[in-house]
């Protein structure tokens, strides 16, 4: 089968989108696929361009099978607002000449990633004009994130770029994304039921049965017998970083077992520069970059605690990818959610669910688990069963293969 990929985020990328679309290139190929992707150089969560890439050519190479078009795009050094829209939207533009060179290849099926909404127009003519599948995914309802976050203003602006959104899901053959909650969102959207596929993302469960943490700890000097909550994962501003500043310093503040509890904040992002801020004078802190994805087991096994924020502004309008890898290494999650919001109910059988921006809920949360190992462990394998039996890489895409090659009134021949 022919698939062609739409999207902006793409691998090397260590975390976000970027991740989940490289391993799903990666492996439809060792299944024999087809695959073409039509994406950027990377530059998330860093907003800055990889070592080895341009931001002002386009170059084509050859990726674990896949042939990847790699098209220049804006990449501005603090985004937000309309240097974002900018952002999003050199990208459309430059990638546009490339998808259309697409149409010579007759693909079987297009598939394109939300954000960014700027690309769903092209490959929904591509898929249209080559007689292929269209399948829109969303990882984020970023046009709703948008205006609750303040990144875009205005009720005029907000309507008229809502019906357009509206409008153009509802054209695609297929629309996907990662939970019940935001299946929900694209019905009330107009998208029918029966174009409604779930495809959550997904953890390589193998990879972290005999991960170890020892490495990291001693790397970080971290002393035997601590207890260390960790946070690993892009440090933007959906994730309402600065409680986790302010959770560590009440701990800190702890008389009883405070010394025992070390805090360990690992990624990169816009964010990052004033969460160290935050942290100056609060002791047992330690940042990290981001880790190679093959030593993601291991980063996530250092964890006695995983730490989960998120703003109450962007509850199930995203799906926080990082909570697949914390629930696969059997470590209990401390999360910010509303009761009801899927985040939520997740994380309410593997962990601690407390009210977003709740700096003293969150840290009572860190502190009971930390002093409370069995509840730890069974909190912990309560994650880990959920990780096998529901969101294993293998059986996501084995799920997310079969939808893509069996099309209601067209026969695709598999690869």
């Amino acid at each position: 089968m022919k698939i062609l990929i739409h999207c902006i985020n793409f691998a090397p990328e260590l975390t976000g989108i970027g991740k989940y679309t490289g391993e799903m290139a990666a492996w439809l190929a060792a299944r024999g696929h087809e695959v073409r992707v039509v994406t950027a150089p990377p530059y998330y969560p860093d907003w800055k361009v990889g070592a080895g890439y341009s931001s002002k050519f386009w170059r084509r190479e050859r990726w674990q099978g896949a042939d990847v078009w790699r098209c220049p795009l804006w990449v501005p050094a603090r985004p937000g607002g309309i240097k974002r829209v900018l952002h999003l939207a050199s990208f459309a533009l430059s990638s546009l000449p490339v998808m259309l060179r697409q149409l010579l290849w007759l693909p079987d099926a297009v598939w394109v990633v939300e954000p960014p909404l700027f690309c769903a127009p092209t490959a929904w003519a591509v898929a249209r004009l080559s007689g292929a599948r269209a399948w829109l995914h969303i990882s984020d309802y970023e046009v709703d994130a948008a205006f609750d976050l303040g990144l875009l203003k205005g009720k005029a602006l907000k309507r008229v770029v809502l019906a357009a959104e509206h409008w153009l899901m509802r054209r695609f053959d297929v629309v996907s994304t990662v939970s019940q909650r935001m299946l929900e969102r694209a019905l009330s959207k107009g998208v029918e039921a029966q174009r409604l596929v779930a495809f959550p993302n997904w953890v390589d469960v193998s990879a972290f049965l005999s991960a170890s943490g020892q490495a990291y700890r001693e790397e970080l000097g971290i002393p035997p017998g601590a207890v260390v909550a960790l946070y690993s994962g892009n440090m933007g501003r959906k994730q309402g970083l600065e409680i986790m500043a302010q959770v560590a310093k009440l701990c800190a503040e702890q008389r009883q077992g405070s010394d025992r509890l070390w805090f360990v904040f690992c990624g990169n992002g816009v964010g990052r520069t004033d969460l160290i801020a935050e942290c100056q004078g609060i002791p047992n802190v330690r940042f990290m970059d981001l880790q190679p994805t093959a030593r993601l087991p291991d980063l996530l096994a250092m964890a006695d605690i995983h730490l989960l924020p998120q703003r109450a502004d962007a509850a199930d309008l995203v799906m926080p990818s990082k909570l697949t890898g914390m629930l696969a290494s059997a470590r209990p999650v401390v999360a910010t959610a509303h009761v009801g919001t899927e985040l939520g109910n997740v994380v309410r059988m593997c962990g601690i669910v407390v009210p977003p921006e709740d700096p003293v809920a969150m840290a009572r949360a860190v502190f009971d688990l930390a002093v409370n190992q069995p509840w730890r462990e069974q909190l912990g394998q309560a994650g880990r069963q959920y990780a096998v039996h529901q969101i294993d890489r293998e059986a996501v895409l084995q799920r997310f293969e079969k939808e893509l090659t069996h099309i209601p009134g067209q026969t695709v021949e598999q690869a």
